[in-house]
């Protein structure tokens, strides 16, 4: 834990060869972080920006799919990750390391659950998680693969609605599951930001709040369900506005229960300068009108967490596709 009283985790949201050789390992002995996370888009600017992976994908049968050659890089990963986290997770502090399914499955739930399980087995580390997208075809995944005694990372959650379905089927699975396993659901926050504040700034309406709002309804939601092994976690926690500090959506979202998986160089910041207090949850009056004044601004908030969950999943799938177009 990086706070013990909060019961607060701190996880990186990197994965790249040298920097688990080095400062990965730096960061967990001076217990800043105690997990990590990956996604598509992280292994893209990974595998295709980094020299450590010229040597392996070399060594690779030509005959292999380019599938086939991106797995097996992420699986050293993955594994690599995972062996140094090892001892916090049998020490029952988190370390874990998740990886993502392909994000082209995100509507097939057959082929998810085929490729959650085949990746973890590949893995062959207790102290993975497979990430697999909050969809109609994923919640159906996520009891399947929570059935086989697999740690999930629900990804790409926006809304109140999509926590409570990925709830729904974590406990489905865990009551046909022969071992319980720790579950997290992913909440976006920074990018419902981005994505109204230019017009909330011209109506002279606060900005940088409604992502965090957002998450704090979801959150309160997470915990009153009170299912055990599962809780909140905070994604996209970088800032893009240079007018906020560099830890700001992890400083704000300080909460009992929950983890927050930042890029590291938002982890330093916050290690070193923020403010270590509980911040969430947030009155619901002080939610309620903020809320309304986004409505009088025009802007349609449930349109726009749709439109982030499109985006989202095409963003990923970009990325994959990149990485599988280069190899």
């Amino acid at each position: 834990m990086y706070i013990e009283d909060l019961k607060f985790s701190l996880w990186a949201d990197f994965i790249e060869r040298e920097y688990l050789e080095n400062e990965f390992k730096e960061l967990i002995e001076k217990r800043v972080i105690n997990g990590a996370t990956s996604n598509p888009a992280i292994f893209k600017s990974a595998i295709l920006s980094s020299a450590a992976y010229k040597e392996q994908l070399a060594s690779l049968d030509e005959k292999l799919s380019a599938k086939e050659k991106y797995e097996a890089v992420a699986i050293f990963d993955i594994q690599k990750a995972a062996d140094v986290l090892a001892p916090l997770y049998r020490a029952g502090d988190d370390g874990y390391v998740s990886i993502e399914v392909d994000p082209f499955l995100c509507d097939d739930a057959d082929a998810t659950v085929v490729e959650g399980k085949r990746l973890y087995k590949a893995i062959d580390r207790e102290n993975v998680m497979i990430k697999v997208p909050a969809t109609e075809a994923g919640y159906v995944a996520m009891e399947e693969l929570t059935a086989a005694g697999i740690a999930l990372n629900a990804t790409l959650v926006f809304k109140k609605e999509q926590a409570l379905a990925c709830m729904a089927a974590f406990e489905r699975g865990a009551q046909r599951a022969a071992k319980s396993v720790d579950t997290v659901i992913s909440i976006f926050v920074s990018r419902v930001d981005r994505a109204i504040d230019s017009i909330l700034k011209e109506k002279g309406i606060a900005t940088a709040l409604t992502g965090i709002y957002n998450t704090s309804d979801i959150y309160e939601a997470i915990e009153a369900r009170e299912l055990p092994r599962c809780r909140a976690l905070f994604a996209s926690t970088g800032v893009k506005d240079d007018s906020l500090p560099p830890y700001y959506y992890v400083e704000q979202l300080l909460a009992y229960n929950t983890v927050n998986t930042a890029p590291v160089d938002t982890i330093k910041a916050f290690d070193k300068d923020a403010k270590k207090t509980k911040a969430l949850p947030i009155e619901r009056e002080v939610i309620t009108a903020h809320m309304q004044k986004v409505a009088q601004a025009g802007i349609d908030l449930d349109a726009l967490l749709e439109k982030q969950i499109a985006d989202g999943l095409e963003a990923f799938k970009d990325a994959f596709k990149e990485i599988l177009e280069a190899l």
